[in-house]
């Protein structure tokens, strides 16, 4: 008997507990004001070239081109909502010697938009990484967004002639990071 008057006290005492609790009212207005502000990390490119492959048939090769179409701007949720484009460069070159990686961008129509120029010096035995970030904001991302070509060329400096033999590599990587703003 006593058990059962124990569970009825606490039972009422919850149900008073719960009734006289706090509340308030929810404003949905609110959810007007949000913006959420997403960002999106990718790998761009990457490539790693050994030095006999700078010589063909004997005879140097002075530079490399990688040529990539780029639709992803043609999407109106991009060019709508991109604030804000990184990009990243890291090239390690263990080749005697220099380099030029021009990163060239170009519109629907063949016209060059822009161009980023990495110097990358020549190896001499100790760690050679350059590294490279370049931002994209105002007018430079409308460029950007205008895109729909990146040409890579990458332009060997004079130096000690490269042989078959030849050894080391120049090695890239780039990543992309794209800030949005979502309303």
């Amino acid at each position: 008997m006593k058990r059962l008057l124990l569970y009825r006290f606490f039972g009422l005492f919850f149900l008073v507990l719960f009734y006289c609790s706090c509340s308030s009212d929810l404003d949905y207005e609110q959810s007007k004001n949000l913006q959420l502000e997403p960002t999106y990390v990718a790998n761009l490119l990457y490539f790693d070239i050994p030095a006999h492959e700078f010589v063909t048939n004997g005879i140097e090769t002075p530079q490399f081109i990688d040529r990539s179409t780029i639709d992803v701007f043609n999407n109106s949720f991009f060019v709508n909502n991109l604030t804000k484009v990184d990009l990243d460069f890291e090239i390690t070159n263990t080749i005697t010697r220099a380099y030029v990686l021009d990163v060239k961008l170009y519109n629907a129509t063949g016209v060059q938009l822009d161009v980023i120029s990495i110097a990358v010096p020549a190896y001499y035995g100790a760690l050679n990484k350059v590294v490279q970030k370049e931002v994209f904001q105002g007018i430079r991302l409308t460029t950007l967004k205008n895109t729909t070509r990146i040409d890579m060329n990458i332009r060997m400096a004079s130096g000690a002639p490269l042989t078959e033999t030849s050894s080391g590599s120049i090695k890239m990587r780039s990543g992309i990071t794209a800030y949005f703003v979502l309303q």
